[in-house]
């Protein structure tokens, strides 16, 4: 968990930024973080990123567009190097809340003004890995957004320990839940967070405009509630739904024992949401999803100590990348060498 002082550094960064510009990874744990943070301060603009592991030089332009006095970073696992010298030349303080496990350099030698969280980098009782979400609501404390927390944590399959809280105060919304993918995959409140997911998807216009939407929502039955601010939102989120269905009906046909490996293409990426569907699904399975798009497959990998394995693993592929949690990670590797990946990965089950 965040210590006492770092919150406190934390919420201090947020009040001294005017025109703060929120880079946030692309899935419902980033967006939930940046709707809390923009939410509480009042200000703020979103901004997904879509580049993967990195946040890329690209993006700074950004900040010098949106003449952004403060840049905040969430839920990205790393930085390029070139985004970081960007907007330290542009003499922008830099804050990074981020929550994985991953070795990354000092960018304080590359910007005088550049300040991490993460509490996986603590030490002793307050080493930890909570979602950014959880984080952020932790800085804000705003009761109100309680639902968007929720959201956010457990689409990265994490029960905060407000749930109680919010299951007696949301009893429509919630249900039988003992883990955070039964809240996901089986309540109202984890069907509004799978919509995010979809809706982050769309065009960087429409996802501006979602953004705009949620942060006016007063609560979460508004989301999918039919109104002339969400029509494109809520066409793209039935359009994707269908999809992902039927992805997931022709990817439970390809389970082989306690292995899955299911590849597709296509204009959207549903990697992510398939292997957590999957895995939750089938337990003891180790799941391996890929997204071909090019020369290029995009692999989210589910199961018990799958980290370690992907470490051994992507030695042995060049051009390759890959990272995340000790039993959830994401891999790119060439499209080429994807049936060789999956066969290193069967060697690797067979190791345990």
């Amino acid at each position: 968990m965040l210590t006492s002082k770092q919150i406190s550094e934390l919420r201090e960064h947020l009040e001294r930024a005017q025109n703060p510009i929120f880079y946030y990874d692309n899935d419902a744990d980033g967006l939930c973080s940046f709707l809390l943070l923009s939410r509480f301060l009042g200000r703020g603009k979103g901004v997904a990123v879509r580049s993967y592991p990195n946040l890329d030089k690209g993006y700074a332009r950004k900040a010098q567009e949106l003449g952004a006095d403060y840049v905040f970073v969430l839920d990205k696992p790393t930085l390029s190097d070139e985004f970081v010298s960007a907007i330290a030349e542009m003499n922008i303080p830099i804050v990074w809340l981020d929550h994985h496990g991953v070795d990354n350099k000092e960018y304080s030698k590359v910007s005088q003004n550049f300040f991490s969280y993460n509490p996986s980098k603590n030490s002793g009782k307050d080493k930890s890995n909570e979602p950014v979400t959880y984080l952020s609501y932790k800085i804000t404390g705003r009761k109100e957004d309680m639902w968007i927390a929720m959201m956010g944590c457990i689409s990265d399959h994490f029960m905060p320990d407000f749930a109680g809280e919010f299951g007696k105060k949301n009893e429509d919304l919630w249900g039988k839940v003992k883990e955070p993918f039964d809240a996901y995959f089986g309540t109202e409140i984890g069907k509004i967070a799978q919509a995010l997911n979809f809706g982050l998807k769309d065009s960087i216009t429409n996802v501006v405009k979602m953004q705009n939407f949620l942060l006016k929502c007063r609560n979460p039955s508004e989301v999918l509630e039919e109104c002339k601010e969400n029509p494109l939102f809520r066409k793209k989120y039935f359009e994707l739904k269908k999809k992902y269905d039927s992805l997931l009906e022709d990817a439970e046909e390809k389970l082989n024992g306690n292995f899955l490996f299911f590849d597709y293409g296509g204009e959207s990426s549903m990697s992510a949401q398939l292997s957590n569907e999957l895995s939750y699904r089938h337990k003891n399975v180790f799941v391996l999803v890929a997204y071909r798009n090019g020369g290029v497959a995009n692999i989210s990998i589910r199961g018990k100590g799958v980290k370690k394995m992907l470490d051994n693993i992507l030695k042995n592929f060049d051009n390759s990348s890959g990272g995340g949690h000790e039993d959830a990670v994401g891999a790119r590797v060439r499209t080429e060498d994807l049936k060789r990946f999956e066969m290193a990965f069967k060697e690797e089950i067979g190791k345990k």
